[in-house]
């Protein structure tokens, strides 16, 4: 693999564009746009939020048409528990969009994100679509910008692939910066490739890959009610399809790649976080016990404001896996940060408090919590908790 440039348009037969259409308070661009040029089979995965938004509701429906042609992504609003009203608004969007593209509106995806509970200003968007469709371009345009909310930068990421003689590209673009907790994936994202992939590979390939990626992160501990992912495949490749076997293997392990960077990239621009931090849980009996033990870490607001204040609090390290509801012994446990081990065998560890803040000062810092059981391990990607957090979430409506 390879690094590919262009995001969601790196691969053959895809543009984008972005622009402002006055969502925003500050005029930045707040609408985007991914069109394939050709029909394209689809995949998506939704938040599990009981609480769903209206976009998520429609374009669930969507995407049991035969293919999808266009993705539509407000930001500056969720269009989230607004009744019947915001179906209406959402359905309205796939519907101009369609028409302007001449194709179905049931071929066009759609995705919010900002403010719940507040009417969506539909006819805003309604009168810049006209010149959100001429501005589509293989460039991209500022369509990764668009979607964005408290993120401080765009996020985009994309890989080539040597398949079969021929070459495979997969692009893709994110958003997110808080209100993520997976429960699916906490965040917005569109990916494309131009593989020839059939439906149910497509959508096996999505399920499995969001399971280690954008299902391993969190920056709060908050599910949104809007998370949606994305996979596009429209076959422009000049490689052979992709079938089960040894391609579909290498094809999972490229969008894994570009799912994983994207992933990886919303905990580094986490609302107010200084710290990239890998929670990583070893020697477990099954994968899940290592899963639900790193998430609960990854989740603890001790643990988090601890890293943001540099302190080799290992207690609280210990203490989240005590509340997880795994099966483990302490006597049996070992924690290290960054290499330095600070527990083990029921107790703490003497360690030099000096290398534990070097440790801790550094942008990103692995913990690692052995529980010698078995086998199985997992990790979980997360940020530290800041005073800036706080900021940031304390006025969002305003």
């Amino acid at each position: 693999m390879t690094y590919l440039d262009g995001g969601v348009t790196g691969p053959r037969g895809f543009a984008a564009a972005g622009l402002s259409c006055g969502l925003k308070k500050d005029g930045a661009p707040d609408l985007a746009l991914v069109f394939s040029e050709s029909p394209a089979i689809a995949a998506g995965v939704f938040t599990t939020n009981k609480v769903k938004a209206a976009p998520v509701i429609v374009s669930r429906e969507h995407l049991a048409a035969e293919y999808a042609r266009a993705v539509v992504i407000n930001s500056g609003n969720a269009n989230a528990c607004l009744g019947e009203q915001g179906l209406q608004d959402a359905r309205a969007v796939a519907a101009k969009t369609a028409g302007l593209l001449q194709i179905s509106p049931e071929e066009v995806l759609l995705g919010s994100t900002g403010v719940i509970g507040v009417p969506l200003p539909v006819g805003k968007i309604l009168d810049a679509l006209p010149a959100l469709v001429n501005s589509l371009s293989p460039s991209g345009g500022a369509a990764a910008r668009a979607i964005m909310t408290t993120d401080t930068r765009p996020k985009e990421w994309g890989r080539r692939l040597e398949l079969g003689g021929g070459e495979v590209r997969i692009g893709g673009m994110a958003k997110g910066s808080g209100m993520i907790n997976p429960k699916m994936a906490t965040l917005l994202a569109v990916i494309t490739t131009d593989a020839r992939v059939e439906r149910e590979l497509l959508r096996e390939a999505l399920r499995e890959v969001n399971a280690l990626t954008f299902n391993r992160i969190t920056v709060d501990g908050d599910t949104s009610t809007n998370d949606t992912v994305f996979l596009l495949a429209n076959g422009r490749a000049d490689a052979p399809p992709v079938t089960r076997g040894r391609n579909l293997d290498e094809f999972k392990a490229a969008l894994y790649d570009v799912a994983a960077e994207l992933a990886k990239m919303l905990v580094q621009d986490g609302e107010g976080a200084t710290k990239f931090i890998t929670v990583r849980v070893t020697g477990a009996a099954t994968e899940e016990e290592a899963e639900v033990a790193a998430r609960a870490v990854a989740n603890s607001n001790l643990v988090k404001t601890a890293f943001f204040g540099e302190d080799a609090n290992w207690g609280r390290i210990l203490a989240a896996v005590g509340y997880s509801g795994i099966d483990f012994s302490p006597e049996t446990t070992e924690i290290s940060l960054g290499g330095l081990t600070v527990f083990k065998e029921g107790k703490g560890l003497e360690f030099s408090e000096e290398e534990a803040a070097r440790i801790l000062k550094a942008p990103e810092v692995e913990v690692v919590i052995n529980l010698h059981r078995g086998a199985a391990e997992a990790g979980i990607w997360t940020c530290d908790l800041s005073y800036d957090y706080v900021r940031i979430n304390a006025s969002y409506r305003s």
